[in-house]
């Protein structure tokens, strides 16, 4: 099969379009859709000048979606006066698993000559993911305790970073995966939130000094083509699943849309316009209420809270008393 644009040979037939693409043209569309996505989002500010610049942190895993938008920014961005890119990367403590991954984050930031910052749960919280998942005084799947974790590293070093915007490399299939979940479990404050944390513009966000305004730029690039530009661009990603990887019901979903996109493509496309459009109104309905925003310090970390102590906290509380 040749490639719709030039003739050359394809490497990529993309059902939800009907088009075939050439090495060149892959690239040149995710790109295309990335810097759109970032237009749309209005994610640079008309405040942002060479004696202003704002500060982008990127979550860098050193897997492949993280890799292929640190890439993108950094080649879009890289030499804008008026953008400043800083990766943040945390190490969980997983034997075997994360160090080769921030090998390869290391190599990348390198590369691209852009600021690279290493956190990790044991210097932060003096736990290791190895040793939660040995002891699990909560009785829940290794992903509930990282996501905690991960989460408030990444908003905590954002914030001391003097980050304007918090980028992670969620990609189309996954905020598709993420949207059923919430509907299949009926959780419209959490559609609200998914909806504060990564969709639409920040004009609102950006008034409030609770949380550092998220961005997700790959989030309309589905996950093969986020593996194919990663491999036809040679990028340093280590592509290999988390030993501890147990979420079940995600999985149920990520073969259920799998099979749908396979019978019906354009399945997530879809998805994804109509749930940006009821999760734009549902944050509009829990800001209307005064949900969500009665929000205060945690007693023992002081970070942002609903309740008397985070959820960080709480579970940090359980391994202590193991």
């Amino acid at each position: 099969m040749d490639c719709d644009r030039c003739g050359s040979e394809a490497v990529m037939n993309a059902a939800y379009s009907g088009a075939h693409l050439c090495e060149e043209h892959v690239t040149r569309s995710v790109e295309k859709r990335v810097r759109r996505r970032i237009r749309e989002d209005d994610m640079l500010s008309d405040e942002a000048t060479p004696e202003n610049p704002e500060t982008w942190v990127i979550g860098l895993s050193g897997g492949k979606d993280s890799v292929v938008l640190t890439e993108i920014l950094a080649d879009t961005f890289g030499k804008d006066p008026r953008v400043e890119l800083v990766a943040l990367s945390i190490h969980e403590g997983i034997e075997g698993y994360r160090d080769e991954s921030l090998a390869a984050s290391e190599e990348l930031t390198a590369d691209l000559e852009i600021a690279h910052e290493v956190v990790g749960y044991e210097e932060e919280f003096g736990v290791r993911m190895d040793d939660v998942v040995e002891d699990d005084p909560e009785n829940m799947a290794p992903c509930a305790y990282c996501g905690v974790f991960r989460r408030d590293l990444l908003e905590d070093y954002a914030e001391q970073l003097g980050a304007d915007k918090l980028l992670t490399g969620h990609n189309l299939d996954d905020e598709a995966q993420t949207a059923l979940m919430n509907f299949l479990e009926g959780d419209v404050k959490q559609v609200a939130k998914h909806f504060d944390a990564s969709i639409g513009g920040f004009e609102d966000r950006e008034e409030s000094d609770s949380f550092v305004p998220r961005a997700k730029p790959l989030r309309d690039i589905p996950e093969k083509e986020v593996a194919l530009y990663a491999h036809l661009n040679d990028l340093p990603a280590h592509i290999t699943e988390c030993p501890h990887a147990s979420e079940a019901y995600r999985g149920e979903i990520q073969e259920l849309l799998l099979k749908l996109e396979e019978n019906h493509p354009g399945t997530r496309h879809s998805i994804m316009a109509g749930y940006e459009e009821l999760a734009s109104l549902a944050a509009d309905s829990y800001d209307d209420d005064g949900n969500g925003k009665d929000l205060g310090e945690c007693e023992r970390c002081g970070s942002t809270t609903s309740g008397d102590v985070c959820r960080k906290c709480r579970l940090l509380a359980s391994m202590e008393a193991v």
